[in-house]
């Protein structure tokens, strides 16, 4: 039996408090928007290819962001990143509320993901500096409570909202909930770990923006160019995608050698963690897209309300919370692999049977789809992320953190992009073939949600090579002695 892990101090056990509290809030806004999509809409007039770009944007501006976090880790202290994280999603919160019209609405949407993309890295990195390797996986199961219940609540949340006031009060609502975090969290919180002086590389931030909103552009107009890969819609944001990633990696390469890189890819030498990351970028393609797709489904096909919408899917999401403290602590004791295997088994099952769903699907049998789909993300998460970051030496915490996310982030606007298109595109050839628009939709939605079961199945395949991360060796570097200060 493995020792029993140690009691953090109850200075440690107050900072990553807080900073969970700050999370479930910034989190719980990521899926608020996907139940008010078709509101959105009707009320701004946009079709549902430009609408899903309230999620797509907000997961690249993540992705574009999070790379950056790195450097914010090292250069500030901890009290200064927490406030730039919650001040801008307060911001953007308030820019949201008072947007007139959907390009306001876009960017509100922006600033708002700048925020959270600083403050997912920050709960992780300061996670694995306070937690005792052997405890981690129980810590780690805490945090999958808020990682899971926040984007639950999301769609239950403003689907209650909806029922009553416009689409604004979303945002009403979470603004003053955003502005206590943030000021708790200013007067309490105490700084972890040290500064140290990190450069920024100014070319590689627009390179990793041009590289990431690139591809996902191209993959967004994937199942509507009608010229194929000749189309320029397509083959242009892709090629603008793919070599400003290999420049972005060149360049990583580079400052590497010189100990100052934006994202340290050394990371990526540690086999666990490279299978952790394409376990998490397999997971979010399918789980971002599948969730888009079901409250479309669901109001456009099935008529429900917005609150019935949010009701149904809330089940779900505590189910995961409920579950992640006992996985956490399974982790502990039996490793990654008998967890995360039935869990891609579980998500790759259900996204294919959602692909045989139609407008007579029983909502128990919904209900019953949707709650599956959520205990395999469980038994998913918790084992991914912790064997994957537990396998880093502590001076790449912050950059393993950051690419981690920044691929989740990359992985799920890709996901949402290419399933949508795929969805608009095969409901548009069966429209324009003559087929009546419901079964045109229902064709799009099968297409949509089988590629979204099929990627899931390469998860199945890479589970099998999960296993308990070994005490990893040190990573030489050449960082100048830590700082500190407030």
């Amino acid at each position: 039996m493995p020792a029993a892990p140690e009691v953090l101090p109850t200075r440690d056990r107050a900072v990553i408090l807080i900073l969970l509290i700050a999370t479930f809030v910034v989190i719980l806004n990521e899926t608020i928007m996907n139940v008010a999509l078709p509101r959105l809409m009707t009320d701004l007039h946009v079709t549902a290819g430009r609408a899903q770009w309230l999620s797509t944007a907000f997961m690249l501006t993540m992705a574009v962001v999070i790379p950056v976090t790195g450097f914010l880790l090292q250069r500030l202290s901890t009290r200064r990143v927490f406030g730039l994280a919650m001040g801008l999603f307060s911001l953007g919160t308030l820019l949201a509320a008072l947007s007139p019209s959907f390009v306001p609405l876009l960017l509100a949407r922006i600033v708002q993901a700048s925020g959270t993309a600083i403050m997912l890295p920050l709960l992780m990195t300061t996670v694995l500096m306070l937690v005792p390797e052997r405890g981690r996986g129980a810590v780690m199961g805490n945090i999958s409570i808020v990682i899971s219940v926040a984007p639950a609540l999301g769609p239950t949340i403003s689907g209650l909202i909806l029922q009553a006031f416009s689409w604004r009060a979303m945002f009403i609502f979470v603004l003053p909930v955003a502005l206590a975090a943030l000021m708790y969290g200013l007067r309490t919180l105490t700084n972890v770990g040290e500064r140290r002086d990190a450069p920024l590389d100014m070319l590689s931030v627009p390179l990793s923006a041009l590289g990431f909103g690139g591809l996902v552009y191209a993959l967004s107009q994937f199942g509507t160019a009608k010229g194929g890969l000749g189309d320029p819609a397509l083959s242009l944001p892709l090629a603008v995608g793919v070599v400003s990633l290999g420049l972005f990696v060149w360049r990583q390469v580079v400052l590497t050698r010189q100990n100052r890189p934006l994202l340290d890819l050394r990371a990526l030498r540690f086999p666990a963690f490279a299978l952790g990351v394409g376990l998490m970028v397999i997971a979010m393609i399918a789980l971002f897209g599948g969730a888009i797709l079901l409250p479309l489904y669901l109001q456009n096909l099935r008529g429900l309300s917005t609150l019935q919408t949010g009701l149904l899917l809330l089940p779900g999401g505590l189910l995961m919370g409920l579950l992640a403290p006992g996985i956490g602590r399974a982790y502990d004791r039996i490793g990654p692999r008998p967890l995360a295997l039935p869990g891609t088994v579980l998500m790759a099952g259900v996204l294919l049977a959602l692909g045989r769903i139609d407008t007579g699907t029983p909502v128990w049998a919904l209900l019953a789809l949707h709650l599956t789909l959520s205990a395999g993300l469980a038994l998913l998460f918790t084992p991914v992320f912790t064997s994957a970051l537990s396998a880093l030496p502590p001076p790449l915490y912050s950059h393993g953190s950051a690419i981690l996310n920044t691929m989740q982030q990359v992985a799920g606007a890709a996901g949402v992009a290419l399933l949508i298109a795929l969805m608009a595109g095969r409901a548009a050839r069966l429209g324009a073939s003559g087929v009546p628009a419901v079964a045109a939709q229902v064709g799009g939605l099968h297409l949509a949600f089988t590629v979204a079961g099929l990627v899931a199945l390469i998860a199945v395949g890479l589970a099998f090579f999960l296993r308990a991360a070994p005490q990893p060796a040190q990573v030489e570097t050449r960082e100048p002695a830590g700082q500190s200060g407030d």
